[in-house]
């Protein structure tokens, strides 16, 4: 059975813009493959740690920096437990606003837990990074209330889709398919323009993988 962890990064529930473009494609995923498992992370609702000294010291030790005694362990098994639920998935759906240019912190915060040596990315001296994730594909809607792609640089600029899309192939993840409704506030024609990015979700389980 093929999983599709949604990971769902907005507050605002059933009012999110992005999250509706998610419902609508999983929605459609669902009806041409039923059994297809989908498991909800609304990071708003989990309980994520706080990467602290214990889980940043852990993680050194793989670049050889201390040892893993066993406070560092400890702290290293919780990485390792949450991450496991993200690397189990065979494909991922993000629903992601725009937040001041950027991703909401929860996401931020869900990233740097999970995106660990080892477990996400290996690191050699001579030939740098290189992601671990193999087989995997990706299904990402990007909104926002005022930016919108090429338009005047007093409307925002995007460290959003930028940011996630190198996250994504950082860690190995390269089969990616978009979805945008930017800007949903500044447009002539709102819910026209939303009902177009639906259509746009729901199509992307006619696309190859």
């Amino acid at each position: 059975m093929k999983t599709i962890l949604y990971i769902a990064a907005s507050p605002r529930g059933q009012m999110s813009q992005s999250g509706k473009l998610a419902e609508r494609y999983l929605a459609s995923r669902q009806a041409i493959d039923p059994d297809v498992r989908v498991d909800r992370l609304d990071l708003w609702a989990a309980d994520l740690p706080d990467f602290d000294g214990d889980k940043a010291a852990a993680k050194m030790t793989f670049f050889g920096v201390g040892e893993m005694d066993a406070t560092r362990q400890s702290a290293w098994d919780q990485i390792v437990e949450i991450t496991r639920r993200f690397t189990e998935a065979d494909e991922y759906v993000l629903s992601v606003p725009m937040w001041n240019g950027s991703i909401p912190y929860k996401l931020k915060q869900y990233i740097d837990i999970i995106t660990q040596p080892g477990l996400l990315f290996g690191f050699d001296p001579e030939n740098g990074y290189s992601g671990l994730l193999r087989g995997k594909e990706a299904r990402v809607f990007y909104t926002s209330g005022v930016y919108a792609p090429g338009a005047p640089a007093k409307y925002g600029a995007d460290h959003h889709s930028t940011y996630l899309g190198w996250w994504l192939d950082f860690i190995g993840v390269t089969e990616v398919e978009t979805v945008r409704f930017q800007p949903s506030l500044l447009t002539a024609d709102p819910a026209g323009d939303q009902e177009r990015a639906l259509d746009r979700a729901a199509n992307l389980t006619r696309q190859p993988a």
